[in-house]
């Protein structure tokens, strides 16, 4: 079986379109990053200024740069701006597999269609064009509205991986591990598809 090919790519939909990250972003997304609750729960520091959204950008393209990682900016269509950012990681080419991670958006973008539409567009490139068997997503184990989220995709809930990740300020984060097969995605594009149209 050949081995996943992931490079930069725009996905579009009626909200967002997912952009390749880069520096050009860094504006946006710092007006967008500045509620400290988008950071609680994440493996980086909160982003106060410009100089911290693009030294976090930086490394992001960092990342890509050595194969594991492939961010995306959020732009909202009606909005004209870049309001969050989500990622592929943990790519495994040879295994046919990756992780949706990394994802944030500005409080006001928080509980809307953005991430139903997000998740979907990077979820139906990962099935349908790159040819992913699995999809994986995971989030802090105390934070039930991220796992109520994913869960709502349509993701099954495969367990916890204890005291996996030290966060910023020390505290030994667990997290839970979710995914979605290449044999479910018609199911779960149904489901996400009926949100969207609703």
């Amino acid at each position: 079986m050949t081995p996943l090919v992931v490079t930069p790519i725009t996905l579009t939909g009626r909200n967002v379109r997912l952009e390749p990250l880069s520096l050009d972003h860094a504006r946006d997304l710092t007006v967008a990053g500045q509620d400290d609750s988008i950071w609680r729960y994440m493996p980086y520091p909160n982003m106060r200024t410009e100089a911290d959204m693009r030294a976090w950008i930086a490394d992001m393209l960092h990342r890509q740069s050595l194969g594991g990682d492939l961010p995306f900016a959020v732009y909202h269509l009606a909005d004209q701006r870049a309001i969050g950012a989500t990622r592929y990681m943990d790519i495994q080419p040879v295994h046919r597999g990756l992780e949706i991670g990394g994802t944030w958006y500005g409080r006001p973008y928080q509980r809307t269609a953005v991430n139903t539409e997000s998740k979907y567009l990077l979820l139906r490139h990962a099935f349908e064009t790159l040819g992913c068997i699995r999809v994986q997503l995971k989030t802090d184990l105390r934070n039930e509205r991220s796992q109520a989220a994913i869960e709502r995709l349509g993701a099954v809930r495969e367990g916890v991986l204890r005291e996996n990740l030290i966060m910023p300020d020390g505290y030994h984060r667990s997290s839970v591990y979710f995914s979605i097969l290449a044999a479910e995605w018609p199911a779960v594009k149904a489901r996400l598809e009926a949100r969207l149209a609703a």
